[in-house]
């Protein structure tokens, strides 16, 4: 059914007349819950930590005293698995001929600093990971894409070569966003364009060493992010194949870096990027080897998953998520203050409060049809790691699974005359959730910066990737006081001050009237799906419709 056959159809709902389900949601729980998940005594909520642990203690007390269920057969936990890998790493050098003879009669030698020029990692559980004298290859955008006609690594062999690519699509410079815009969505991220693929690439390709191209606008953040997130013990899942099918070595790169690297040899990175965001183009072999060698600390741990429901009293075996992630980055470089400890208030205490609350208002309210869960998961700032174990690894069938809405940063600023959804356009459930605004007296405004692919960046998509519809919207900046431009000063301001540092800590100050609105709407939304009995489906084109279709035998109705 097209979108906006389904819109009309919710639009003559009781949702869009008006007559929304009252969550009764106050602020109360929601200051508590984020005060005390942000305060240092959880030390920055690190998998593997005390910190962290108290995170789940405290989560799953709050989940018991609500009066959940525990929602993992008796157990209120799942275990996720993880390694931590701490790298102590040599410079990333760089050798090549500055003569201009073919065979090099006088090497130069690059050595990046690491941290201010470069990061460097590797998930393969080793003692050693060494990068010895690699041929290096610039790649473009890094992407092979069948169905749109587009290889960047065509006529390439890279095995045992390091590739270095951009960051984004080709195409995430075209001011419109859609399937009309360009073969990849215009400004519009597809999941081609995040650097987790990218490095799925690179692995497939047989690359011995994959490294992004950082840049601000296309990243979606600055590189005080990537120190933050990137640098010191770096945590993954702890697999059968101890880290083997993944790239030996993984990193950024400075973009102003990788300029002075390519004129020391007669390229320059404009051109180059020129050429990448064409369709045909080839890899380009540079004259130059990078080397480097990783020294690794292994150490094994489990974290977990907390996981409470309310079971449904007419079809139990369906379900309904609410997730949010409960872990931050723990310990990171100290700000000027002295800081040390990333607290994590917004990203992702206040998503925490988020799900304790939706979890008060379906246990006080009436039974629902559908078993709804409320998921707090580990590791997202990993790697979405707990919600891609809990996916691979689930509780509850995810072909019964009706859908879900994720939340990651709750909106402490105010109420807005709109909402936005992130990777508009995908499923029926953005539909449910423009009726529900609509109901609110609210507006729904595009995203307001697709080429950062939130979609792509939130535990949601551990779900979506493995074909269940799943929501992320809320909040735009239209707000009430101040209009856009404070909307969009304030978003700008926690970017570029507060994401990933130790400055994002709990305020009393701040504003929950929009973050109630929001969970409003998402308890609305919830209750759809929770007492109803339809299946969302993915929109024709979109690329994660083929993998829901696979199981849609298993669902009433074959949906």
């Amino acid at each position: 059914m097209k979108p906006a056959v389904l819109l009309a159809l919710f639009l003559a709902s009781p949702i869009a007349a008006g007559e929304l389900r009252q969550s009764g949601i106050s602020d109360g729980s929601l200051k508590a819950d984020t005060a005390m998940l942000a305060s240092d005594a959880f030390e920055g909520r690190r998998p593997g930590t005390p910190g962290g642990d108290k995170a789940v203690t405290y989560i799953t007390q709050r989940m018991r005293a609500i009066g959940l269920q525990p929602g993992n057969h008796g157990a209120w936990t799942q275990d996720v698995p993880l390694v931590t890998i701490t790298t102590a790493p040599t410079p990333l050098t760089f050798s090549y001929c500055s003569d201009g003879h073919q065979e090099c009669r006088a090497a130069s030698h690059t050595s990046l600093a690491y941290g201010t020029d470069v990061v460097l990692w590797t998930k393969r559980q080793v003692a050693t990971q060494a990068l010895a004298a690699s041929p290096v290859v610039f790649v473009g955008y890094g992407i092979v894409a069948p169905e749109k006609g587009w290889n960047d690594y065509a006529g390439v062999d890279v095995h045992g070569k390091t590739v270095v690519f951009l960051v984004n699509d080709p195409d995430w410079q075209t001011k419109a966003a859609g399937k009309e815009a360009g073969p990849f969505e215009g400004r519009a991220m597809t999941y081609y364009g995040r650097y987790t693929y990218k490095f799925e690439e690179a692995a497939r390709q047989g690359a011995a060493a994959a490294i992004v191209i950082h840049d601000t606008e296309p990243a979606g953040y600055g590189w005080n992010v990537i120190t933050t997130s990137w640098t010191g013990p770096q945590i993954d899942l702890d697999g059968p194949d101890k880290g083997s099918g993944r790239v030996g070595v993984e990193g950024w790169m400075t973009r102003a870096a990788i300029e002075r690297l390519l004129a020391a040899v007669g390229q320059d990175l404009g051109r180059l990027t020129t050429s990448a965001q064409q369709p045909g183009f080839r890899a380009v072999p540079l004259p130059m080897s990078a080397s480097a060698t990783l020294s690794n600390t292994v150490a094994h741990s489990a974290s977990k998953n907390v996981i409470g429901i309310v079971p449904g009293a007419k079809y139990p075996d369906e379900t309904v998520f609410f997730t949010a992630h409960w872990d931050h980055l723990g310990r990171c470089p100290a700000d000027r203050t002295g800081d040390d400890i990333c607290n994590g208030a917004v990203d992702n205490a206040s998503g925490v409060a988020g799900v304790l609350a939706l979890a008060q208002a379906f246990a006080a309210g009436p039974k629902p049809a559908r078993t709804v869960a409320f998921m707090s998961v580990t590791g997202e700032e990993s790697g979405l790691l707990g919600s891609r174990w809990y996916a691979e690894h689930p509780v509850y069938r995810l072909a019964l699974t009706a859908g879900g809405v994720n939340m990651d940063g709750l909106n402490v600023g105010g109420r807005t005359h709109d909402i936005t959804i992130s990777g508009g356009g995908k499923s029926d459930l953005d539909a449910t959730a423009i009726a529900v605004a609509k109901a609110q007296g609210r507006t729904v405004s595009p995203e307001p910066s697709p080429e950062k692919g939130g979609y792509f960046r939130s535990d949601h998509f551990s779900f979506a990737k493995l074909g269940v519809p799943m929501l992320r919207a809320g909040s735009g900046t239209d707000r009430i006081d101040g209009g856009r431009a404070a909307g969009e000063a304030a978003q700008a301001d926690y970017t570029a001050h507060r994401y990933h540092q130790p400055s994002d800590n709990y305020d009393p100050n701040w504003n929950w009237g929009g973050a109630v609105e929001d969970l409003d709407l998402y308890y609305a939304v919830g209750r759809d799906l929770a007492d109803g009995h339809q299946w969302p489906q993915w929109y024709a084109g979109a690329e994660l419709k083929a993998v829901r279709d696979t199981t849609a035998d298993q669902r009433p109705g074959g949906r």
